[in-house]
């Protein structure tokens, strides 16, 4: 009789972060699943800011974690590590990361004799034109001066494709250790220009960094020009050049950016000043400005012009920004105009996050835990990460229940059509990590279960199997938002699955897994 081979049979899909059957005590003290070396990777990666404590695990020692295992994965996995590497810068948007990676897997393979792929992932990572200068002042604070040859041609590939006038003018500052012209000359030979003009910039770059009193544009270069004659306009004209007639025109042709025009000017930037640069500033600068806007007294109409432009779906997609910064912006600007741009350019950046059909359970992790240190930028932690997400889920299903849990549980209500930075508010902050109660206490025959976590259940009754209350043949799907060594359940096939990262890539796995297709990597998609 035929057991296996039916109609109905149907293979479960894999997913690519995977435990290895092995457990440990995690950090909470807890049971922990150990993930194998690349999942324990990926979702570090996806997961740290560099020199940033977290609640469990302190900043030197979570660098020193991810170094090593770039390192280790460099030399005995190199093609997945540079794809890892690449699909941080460009696809995670994850700077440091990609560049601390790209630095560590270039000395791995030198250190192990290893030919091929360093200046490949060197050059991948480097995507803005002040990164390439970042790389080296890394490179040399750990490694020294000698700078090996796949780092130097890694470097000068990129200086080719990112070294332009606008660049310079935004990036190649007095404050920065490595000015374009360092980077020129630490890369000897200089790079040759990929471009007819690129070598009186390069040049130029030389000039502004060892004699900068004498350094005059390429006449052929209108921006840089444009630029000098503001620069060497008198003090008590600036003001006027700004905001008079064509200000804001002088300014774009000039390539003034709001960060420089406060110390050129020797002043603050009032409202005519704000109002001359906000239409050559972009989206990004945009959104982190609305409070000083507020502050300065920026008129009702170019109000509503920066309003319209922030919620423009286009703007959202070109800034690729998280959806964190719109909740951080909600939080900093003072004003209510705002609002509403914030809250739809907040809906266009989760316009991936997938419309799951059926019935699902999603619980957010509020526990002591994911209220970590903020992060830098966005002032914002885990545990406001977590609930955008769960958040984001709940209003695009088709019937979700949405729940916050740590030493407790609750059910968070959330009205049909409501605004997700209104439904942010009743979030509260729940203690310890008991996600096996909350399973137990919620779960309700579901379609699927999604978990947004740091993973990090506590010890006794806490430490129980977290996914014990929901059938094998029910999907769970964990996000895991802090990147710590253990995860607190299986996952990699059957019905069990963890992701990293509240990217893109992520959101597309939920429905391609269960359209019963493998998972891969998201590089590898």
């Amino acid at each position: 009789m035929s057991r296996f081979n039916v109609r109905k049979a149907k293979a479960a899909p894999a997913s690519p972060v995977s435990t290895t059957g092995r457990r440990a005590r995690n950090h909470n003290g807890g049971t922990g699943h150990v993930r194998d070396r690349r999942s324990e990777l990926f979702l570090l990666a996806v997961a740290n800011t560099v020199g940033q404590d977290t609640f469990h695990e302190r900043a030197d020692d979570r660098d020193d974690r991810y170094a090593a295992l770039v390192r280790e994965l460099a030399v005995a996995d190199p093609e997945w590590t540079l794809g890892l590497l690449r699909w941080l810068r460009h696809g995670a948007q994850l700077r440091t990361a990609a560049l601390v990676g790209a630095a560590e897997f270039t000395r791995a393979r030198l250190d192990a004799g290893a030919h091929g792929h360093s200046r490949q992932a060197v050059d991948a990572v480097l995507r803005r034109p002040d990164e390439p200068g970042e790389l080296l002042a890394y490179w040399t604070s750990r490694y020294g001066r000698a700078l090996p040859k796949p780092l130097k041609r890694g470097v000068a590939d990129a200086v080719r494709r990112l070294y332009d006038a606008r660049a310079l003018l935004k990036y190649d500052t007095p404050g920065k250790g490595y000015r374009f012209g360092d980077v020129l000359e630490l890369t000897h030979p200089a790079p040759d220009p990929a471009k007819p003009w690129q070598g009186a910039l390069f040049a130029h770059a030389l000039d502004r960094r060892h004699r900068p009193e004498e350094a005059v544009p390429p006449a052929s270069d209108p921006l840089l020009t444009a630029n000098r004659e503001l620069l060497a306009l008198p003090v008590g004209e600036r003001r006027d050049a700004v905001t008079g007639p064509g200000g804001a025109e002088r300014v774009a042709a000039g390539g003034l950016t709001w960060e420089a025009l406060a110390g050129w000017l020797q002043g603050p930037l009032d409202a005519a000043v704000w109002e001359a640069v906000i239409p050559s500033m972009g989206s990004m600068a945009l959104v982190r400005n609305l409070r000083n806007f507020d502050r300065a007294g920026v008129s009702d109409a170019v109000a509503a012009e920066v309003a319209r432009r922030i919620a423009d779906p286009g703007e959202v997609r070109r800034s690729r920004q998280f959806p964190f910064r719109y909740l951080a912006a909600h939080r900093q600007a003072p004003s209510l105009r705002w609002g509403h741009a914030l809250e739809t350019a907040l809906s266009h950046s989760l316009a991936n996050v997938p419309a799951l059909p059926g019935r699902t359970l999603i619980l957010v992790d509020r526990s002591g835990s994911m209220f970590d240190r903020p992060d830098g930028p966005t002032q914002l932690n885990r545990a406001d990460s977590a609930a955008i997400f769960g958040t984001a889920l709940k209003v695009r299903a088709a019937d979700a229940d949405l729940v916050e849990f740590g030493s407790t549980s609750r059910v968070v209500p959330v009205a049909r059509g409501e605004a997700v930075l209104r439904v942010l508010e009743r979030f509260s902050s729940l203690g310890g990590t008991d996600t096996a109660d909350a399973v137990r206490a919620h779960y309700r025959g579901h379609d699927r279960v999604v978990i947004v976590t740091d993973e990090q259940t506590g010890p006794g009754r806490w430490g129980r199997d977290p996914l014990a209350a929901v059938p094998a043949a029910v999907p769970v799907y964990t996000w895991n938002l802090a990147g710590y060594a253990l995860g607190h359940g299986p996952s990699g096939g059957a019905n069990r699955h963890t992701f990293g990262g509240l990217g893109d890539a992520a959101f597309r796995l939920i429905p391609l897994l269960e359209a019963g297709r493998d998972a891969r990597w998201p590089w590898e998609a």
